[in-house]
């Protein structure tokens, strides 16, 4: 009996305390269930304006001339002085460098002493032709005696009054001045050439003397137009030979700037081109705007693209050859087209709305980039699915995906939808 007792009490205190356990839980108050809040991120938006706008192309250029001028020294001979430095600013006329004109002198001397001289033999040889004229006139009439003297002579042999002799030496006399008159008929006859081959030695002459003198007037090198000096190559004293580059220099109106334009480009601004349409950019010089007009593109292009050459429409003082200038190529303007901000767009090319709280994704065609004239860069885009008065996304949002809960910061008229937090990064 003792050792039954033993036993059972052990699993009578069990089964009080799973009574008790049983009675505990089953009067035990009932927990609330835990409330769910959904995430709402704070963002900023921005209106949607549809404005015509037109899509800018950065190039980078380099600025360039077609009318570099080269001043060469136009025969050997000493520098005199030299007037101007590399970087100069000139006017047109203005002296660059001069050579020493003794160094001319003499060869001018030479070539106008030669010129005289044929000048005297051309009056020389109309004096003879005047000579030879009125010696023949008596030429004549001396043989027109001589053939008298042999017909009478003639006479006398027939009549037996006159001697062999006689007749002999009137045919002789004859026969002497028929030749002298065919000497000076010749002379008078060669005239012509003689002449014309003196005159062809006057003017060689003359062409030697214009050129000795225009290289002395090249003595003294002056600035075409106005310009800038990019190099002096001499200096006072120094020795030269013809052909020598003394100066160097371009004219600011003749610069132009060559950019590179990226092959996706090239059929748009040929076809721009071919219309009339102008196609402007702009480049920033010395913390100021320069406007520039596309005006040709180059002959031969590459896989990379092709170059263009544009025209300075601005002062092109501030600019200097060799340059290297970044430009704003303004394309074709598009309707229907809305600058947001680069962060706006995901990917290729996609944004967000933000409708009744919530982000609708739409995909967007990216146009390409523009400056504002408030100032700042935007990104224009263009989609049916977006109208003027849309509010755009405008905080870039790693998680951004349709339907997301947003609140947006500083906009009364967007409806609290919960337990805001601040986006990522803000």
């Amino acid at each position: 009996m003792r050792s039954t007792f033993k036993i059972a009490l052990p699993l009578l205190i069990i089964a009080a305390g799973i009574g008790a356990f049983a009675l505990l839980k089953s009067t035990r108050p009932e927990p609330e269930p835990p409330t769910v809040h959904e995430r709402v991120w704070r963002v900023e938006v921005e209106r949607a304006e549809a404005r015509r706008l037109a899509p800018e192309l950065e190039l980078y250029g380099r600025v360039e001339t077609s009318d570099l001028l080269k001043a060469a020294a136009s025969a050997p001979a000493w520098v005199a002085a030299v007037a101007v430095r590399d970087g100069d600013r000139v006017t047109a006329d203005e002296v660059l460098v001069r050579l020493d004109e003794r160094d001319f002198r003499p060869r001018i001397a030479q070539a106008e002493a030669r010129l005289a001289e044929l000048e005297a033999e051309i009056a020389s040889e109309r004096n003879r032709r005047e000579t030879d004229r009125r010696a023949l006139e008596q030429e004549r009439q001396l043989l027109a005696i001589a053939r008298d003297g042999v017909q009478r002579q003639q006479r006398l042999m027939t009549q037996k009054l006159g001697a062999e002799q006689a007749l002999d030496e009137a045919e002789q006399a004859e026969a002497m001045q028929a030749l002298a008159v065919s000497n000076r008929e010749m002379g008078l006859a060669d005239h012509p050439s003689r002449l014309q081959a003196l005159e062809a030695r006057l003017a060689d002459a003359r062409a030697r003397l214009d050129e000795l003198l225009l290289e002395l007037e090249r003595a003294t090198v002056r600035a075409p137009y106005d310009g800038v000096v990019t190099g002096v190559e001499v200096t006072e004293g120094d020795q030269v030979a013809e052909g020598d580059v003394l100066v160097s220099l371009y004219a600011l109106e003749r610069l132009e700037v060559r950019a590179r334009i990226p092959a996706a480009y090239q059929a748009e601004l040929l076809a721009a081109l071919r219309a009339g349409e102008p196609l402007m950019a702009v480049a920033e010089v010395g913390g100021a705007s320069l406007g520039l007009a596309l005006d040709r593109v180059a002959g031969e292009a590459d896989p990379s693209g092709v170059d263009g050459l544009f025209r300075i429409v601005g002062d092109p003082a501030r600019l200097r050859l060799g340059q290297l200038l970044t430009l704003r190529l303004a394309r074709q303007a598009r309707p229907e087209t809305f600058a947001v901000p680069f962060r706006a767009v995901y990917g290729n090319g996609r944004l967000y709305l933000v409708r009744d709280g919530r982000l609708a994704g739409i995909d967007v065609e990216v146009l390409g980039e523009r400056r504002l004239e408030g100032g700042g860069e935007r990104l224009l885009v263009r989609s049916p699915r977006i109208a003027s008065g849309d509010r755009i996304l405008t905080t870039h949002l790693p998680n951004a995906v349709d339907g997301l809960a947003i609140e947006v910061v500083g906009d009364a008229g967007e409806p609290p939808g919960g337990v805001a937090e601040p986006a990522p990064g803000r």
